[in-house]
């Protein structure tokens, strides 16, 4: 498939795709993810390895475009805690004993 990453042509495949990230240890996702086999990559990694570029050079949508249409599960946002999770407040005051109010 061929798709424009920071202005330049690059002919891209899944099973190519799949062979480049073959072997490279996943970084912190702290942003917008994809995942390739079992693994979950940070895009800006993923696009790092495959045009071989500056990440800063493209951005994270250019890459989760040509991703998402190779077919891979493409996340825009990181993993967040629950909305019911207990705030540390909240958190401390049950380990006290105390009622925590709601501000």
């Amino acid at each position: 498939m061929r798709c424009v990453i920071a202005r330049y042509p690059f002919e891209l495949t899944k099973n190519g795709v799949l062979a480049s990230m073959k072997g490279i240890v996943p970084e912190v996702v702290t942003g917008a993810s994809v995942t390739i086999g079992r693994r979950r990559y940070p895009v800006k990694q993923v696009g790092r390895v495959i045009t071989r570029q500056d990440p800063r050079d493209f951005t994270s949508g250019e890459v989760v475009r040509a991703l998402t249409r190779l077919g891979f599960s493409c996340d825009e946002h990181p993993g967040t805690a629950p909305a019911s999770a207990p705030t540390p407040f909240e958190s401390a005051a049950a380990l006290l004993g105390g009622v925590a109010a709601k501000v």
